[in-house]
């Protein structure tokens, strides 16, 4: 069992440590992975700048790893052409966010995992989020009543000039689509996390950079089961002072919650109808590492989180999305 890469360094630094912890023989090869600390580790092999050389070179060595068998998960679509044989031969699945272009292969992509019996996770990290859990407790407590509506902003400079070393981000081939789907899914996943389950939408897009198949602002207005109502605006702008940002409003009956600043640490705020308030600041605090779930879910032998499943459920939103927006904002079902 090897793994390869990880979401910054300090998510790569505590899958190393949650995986020794757990006597795990697991190789990382982790090209953020800067910490001395794991020098003499023989199954750890950092890599810096100039990845993709680097990476070169190590690929020859994995064996000496105890790597026999690796596989390359490239785009979504590359990724679908060996999954259902590599489900088929047990081998447990993590995916990066999107799950796939559409909801029908993301569903058959569920199904295969499913019918395997291997452990599935995808890369939907704000499940793991401290902010966001603290807001779900506040937005669920029955003090705070039901909710009303929600408001949730993200914006981003938009991630096609290298930065985030994702020029690929500009093809609609590799990408799918543009802020809603390649970088916005995670934020429908938080607002059915947080909300509930959406009934109904309305959808418009817009396509300032003129990137054929690639949008850069998505509106949407949100119909949930429970009767509340919501908003999500989703920017990819040329702002480089502004990286992924989001805030995030619950209107409850009786308690307003806000999700600002850093999306994992917060802060989150809360005010209370007696006048009273709050705020919890994670910044520091010791987290579960997403990555590191899906290593502890095959150690213990249970179900990671979140599995494809809540993927899909995603997915069947952001498809309804896209459909009201070609329909010049009608309502869509998910």
């Amino acid at each position: 069992l090897g793994v390869v890469g990880a979401v910054g360094e300090s998510l790569a630094d505590a899958t190393v440590r949650a995986t020794r912890a757990a006597g795990l023989g697991v190789a990382h090869l982790g090209p953020w992975l800067g910490d001395t600390a794991h020098d003499d580790d023989p199954g750890v092999l950092p890599l810096f700048a100039s990845r993709e050389m680097q990476v070169e070179g190590v690929l020859k060595s994995l064996r000496s790893m105890g790597i026999t068998r690796i596989g390359i998960v490239h785009d979504a679509r590359v990724a679908q052409t060996g999954f259902a044989e590599a489900a088929r031969r047990g081998i447990h699945v993590f995916c990066e966010k999107p799950l796939a272009f559409d909801t029908d292969t993301a569903r058959w992509m569920a199904d295969a995992v499913t019918e395997a019996g291997v452990v599935h996770q995808v890369g939907l990290v704000l499940r793991h989020s401290p902010a966001f859990l603290r807001a779900r407790e506040l937005v669920t407590d029955p003090a705070a009543g039901r909710v009303m509506s929600v408001v949730f902003r993200d914006d981003q400079f938009i991630p096609v000039q290298g930065h985030y070393a994702s020029t690929w981000r500009g093809d609609p081939t590799k990408a799918g689509a543009g802020t809603l789907l390649e970088h916005s899914i995670h934020d429908v996943d938080m607002i059915r996390f947080l909300v509930g389950e959406v009934a109904a939408v309305n959808g418009r897009v817009a396509y300032h950079h003129g990137i054929a198949g690639i949008e850069d602002v998505t509106s949407a207005l949100l119909h949930f089961e429970s009767g509340a109502t919501g908003t999500l605006t989703s920017v990819w702008h040329d702002n480089l002072a502004r990286p992924s940002l989001r805030r995030v409003e619950v209107f409850c009956e009786r308690r307003h919650v806000v999700v600002d600043g850093d999306d994992w640490f917060g802060p989150v705020t809360w005010t209370d109808a007696d006048g009273s308030t709050g705020t919890f600041d994670a910044t520091g605090a010791p987290f579960a590492n997403p990555d590191g779930e899906f290593v502890r879910a095959i150690a213990e032998a249970r179900p990671a989180s979140p599995g494809f499943d809540e993927a899909v459920a995603a997915h069947r939103i952001v498809d309804a999305v896209y459909r009201s927006a070609r329909a010049d904002g009608a309502t869509e079902t998910p």
